[in-house]
């Protein structure tokens, strides 16, 4: 029989995952980070990218991050994200739209604009749609 890990993943709006699985996978501070059953203990800051849950071979799930903290027990592993969506929930033609009012914003050098915002937004948009297009490969 496999080990498994318990998931947990929530966002301040709903919990968006709760279950059983072999791994997980996320985009921490350092690098990613693999996760598997009677990991050590950790607790670190999440970066905007994908959590991939491994269900088993054929089978696994992932969900695009904003951001937020991940907190590994040896029995159980939790994302407290910013914001979380399932990957097959996101939305395109909105993360095009946002990627190129950022990339729009950073090319206005009158300064009006938030820089450092614009940076942000268009991070959050790239890996959303990375996040898409990962899970496209791997359904394909």
């Amino acid at each position: 029989m496999t080990m498994t890990i318990h998931v947990d993943i929530v966002s301040a709006e709903q919990e968006i995952y709760s279950g059983l699985a072999e791994m997980v996978f996320a985009p921490a501070e350092m690098g990613q980070v693999g996760i598997a059953p009677r990991h050590a203990s950790l607790i670190t800051n999440l970066v905007p990218g994908e959590v991939r849950v491994k269900i088993n071979e054929k089978e696994d799930y992932a969900y695009y991050v904003s951001g937020g903290v991940l907190e590994v027990q040896p029995h159980i592993v939790t994302v407290l994200a910013d914001t979380a969506i399932r990957a097959k929930d996101i939305d395109e033609a909105a993360a095009l739209e946002a990627k190129a009012k950022a990339e729009e914003a950073l090319q206005n050098k009158t300064g009006k604009a938030d820089y450092a915002k614009a940076q942000a937004q268009l991070a959050e948009a790239m890996m959303q749609l990375r996040t898409l297009d990962r899970l496209r490969k791997r359904t394909s």
